[in-house]
């Protein structure tokens, strides 16, 4: 039975540490990891989560992109447990955009990303997968791939006036339909 993980707020020094390799994705542990995330993110409305984001300095997040009340245009995807991912290539093109994290709560801020990307992660059941993510998936997965490096979205702000209350976001983006 996945149980609801606590989720680090900026400023624990988690969401800043190393994490570590997955040597085996096998292990008991980490397949309940992967189950308790899958939990915490749906509870809390999120299209990805990162496991120092429960406090567990681990190379392994999820991306899980769904409609839903923080993001309500986000396509809809299988939840896919990404062990040991790596950033294989990343198109010159970029785009901003707005994004918004559950260990940043109550803001959001456009950030750039590539808009396609070549990965490489293992499965929860350690098959080795290649992908090219595209968009808005691939912006999540650029997300959570800093998260297992130590970073969060306001460091790659560009512009401090670039950082909105959630309030402000939902406005906005509700103007623009």
């Amino acid at each position: 039975m996945p149980i609801l993980r606590q989720i680090a707020q900026i400023g624990h020094p988690i969401l800043r540490r190393e994490t570590r390799i997955i040597e085996n994705p096998a292990d008991p542990v980490i397949q309940a990891l992967i189950d308790d995330m899958l939990a915490t993110m749906v509870e809390a409305n999120g299209v990805g989560i990162a496991a120092p984001q429960v406090h567990e300095p681990l190379r392994l997040f999820i991306v899980a992109s769904r409609p839903n009340p923080r993001y309500p245009h986000a396509p809809d995807m299988e939840p896919t447990a990404m062990l040991n991912p790596e950033l294989l290539l990343r198109s010159e093109e970029t785009e901003k955009g707005w994004e918004g994290c559950l260990s940043v709560p109550g803001i959001r801020g456009l950030v750039s990303r590539s808009t396609h990307i070549g990965v490489r992660y293992l499965t929860r059941t350690g098959t080795v997968r290649e992908a090219e993510l595209d968009g808005f998936i691939a912006r999540v997965f650029q997300h959570e791939f800093d998260h297992i490096n130590g970073l969060l979205f306001p460091d790659r702000v560009e512009d401090t006036r670039e950082l909105v209350s959630e309030r402000e976001y939902l406005r906005i983006v509700s103007s623009t339909e």
